[in-house]
């Protein structure tokens, strides 16, 4: 099979590369092993919260301004604040169009959002029934809080959430309640409900009487103008649309806090991206991981400096059978995803034997306190790239072959609250270079994901 791009890695900076590429009319194939770290994920658009260094960040597109200065090594020094907020602004537009609307403060500010343990986090863009409270939380207008949960759901707990609130002296003058909701679509399950996870309530929920049930329950707790904070269990498609209906027939204001993985804030993200990318013609495969590849010098007469090209790929699934493309992007993951592995006294990315940007000593590689303030180091470390985000393999630029998203090294999504942001804007970046290569005529003015793939 030919293509003209080829993206290995389903998440977000796989599939943000995607829908990119397929917006040019590129032939796009993403091969993806299984479930993502958006599994996992909040289903906020984190862009910075904080600076390497760990000064807390407000303004994440002014503070990035000052990267190439004064953190030279990191990919938003290299993307530059331009291609960030083209990038941001163009994911907040396409998934906008596939049915999940995302926003955020209209000054330019970070805002916080709830954990389901009860603290703030701050983030860029939320989903629709994800409460934004200003990063000033004095000025938190809410004077009412119900923290709702399902009587058996294990994955929220809404005494410890009221608990780690309290804490919170900005919000001493916030009325904190807790209640938990017993429903009678329980009588029609076998198991034992407190075995239930959120993706199991969901398909219960997807019953309109059972939504009306959860619905008159919610009412016994709050009156209109309080924020109901209920754990995430509406899956993806119709889950904001049954979210609606809720809030519509409550008159409540509800809030959405993602639960213990699976995160149906973050599959809804994933979902509804792979859904638009099928939809506009592109070639998922899904369960296949990438075993090797054959590259080939692009200029033998200097070996010294010659380049290497990725000519095919192969995977399990497809045998001997190989992949072909012009270009290829690398973007499977950092330790959790297995796009990258460690070894006894080394790192190594374990497809293609890329070179990595580590430390030799393993013990560089941590802090001795384990809960150190100061981040681990091993979190800072990945592939080494180009300025153009090209992989380099034994010291050989790999000319059609870019990386992006968490396998990148130079920055630190954890500390930083950076993940989602670098992942979007380099898979996006990695698809400009490919569009302005094969298709340098196109125009992105004109190209936009249409509505009519909307969930």
């Amino acid at each position: 099979m030919n293509f003209d791009t080829i993206i290995i890695g389903g998440g977000m900076a796989g599939l943000s590369c995607a829908l990119r590429c397929l917006e040019a009319g590129l032939k796009t194939a993403v091969i993806a092993s299984g479930q993502s770290a958006l599994h996992f994920s909040s289903g906020s658009i984190d862009v910075l919260a904080k600076t390497p260094s760990g000064e807390p960040v407000s303004n994440p597109m002014t503070c990035i301004e000052t990267f190439a200065k004064a953190y030279p090594n990191h990919p938003y020094a290299t993307l530059g604040k331009e291609t960030v907020e083209r990038a941001i602004d163009w994911y907040r537009n396409t998934l906008s169009a596939i049915g999940v609307p995302l926003t955020s403060q209209k000054n330019g500010l970070n805002h916080y959002r709830l954990t389901p343990l009860g603290t703030m986090k701050s983030t860029w863009l939320s989903q629709p029934f994800v409460h934004q409270f200003p990063m000033d939380l004095e000025k938190n207008k809410t004077q009412k809080m119900v923290l709702v949960t399902i009587d058996g759901f294990r994955d929220f707990q809404p005494k410890l959430a009221q608990d780690n609130l309290k804490q919170l002296t900005q919000l001493s003058a916030l009325e904190i309640t807790t209640a938990n909701i017993s429903l009678s679509a329980f009588n029609e399950i076998k198991r034992n409900h407190c075995e239930l996870r959120s993706i199991d309530l969901s398909r219960l929920l997807s019953k309109r009487a059972h939504r009306q049930e959860l619905a008159y329950a919610l009412q016994q707790h709050a009156q209109p103008g309080d924020l109901v904070v209920i754990p995430s269990i509406f899956g993806n498609g119709t889950g904001l649309t049954y979210l609606r209906e809720i809030e519509q027939l409550t008159k409540l204001t509800l809030c959405e806090v993602p639960t213990m993985p699976p995160s149906l804030l973050g599959i809804r993200l994933e979902e509804s991206m792979k859904h638009a990318f099928i939809e506009l013609g592109g070639t998922m495969l899904n369960g296949d991981h990438v075993v090797q590849g054959e590259f080939s010098y692009v200029d033998k007469t200097d070996p010294e400096h010659s380049h290497y090209r990725l000519n095919r790929i192969f995977t399990k699934n497809h045998g001997d059978f190989p992949l072909q493309a012009k270009h290829f992007v690398l973007a499977t993951g950092s330790f959790f995803s297995q796009g990258l592995k460690a070894t006894v006294d080394s790192m190594i990315e374990p497809i293609f034997g890329l070179d990595i940007a580590q430390s030799d000593k393993r013990t560089d590689w941590y802090n001795h306190d384990f809960f150190s303030a100061q981040s681990h180091p091993f979190l800072n470390m990945g592939i080494e790239t180009t300025a153009k985000f090209q992989a380099i393999k034994s010291g050989h630029v790999i000319d059609n072959l870019y990386c992006a998203g968490a396998i990148l090294s130079g920055y630190n999504p954890i500390l930083e609250g950076s993940g989602s942001g670098v992942a979007i804007s380099s898979g996006f970046h990695a698809a400009e270079s490919i569009i302005d290569q094969l298709k340098p005529s196109y125009s992105s003015t004109n190209n936009n994901i249409k509505a009519e793939v909307a969930l």
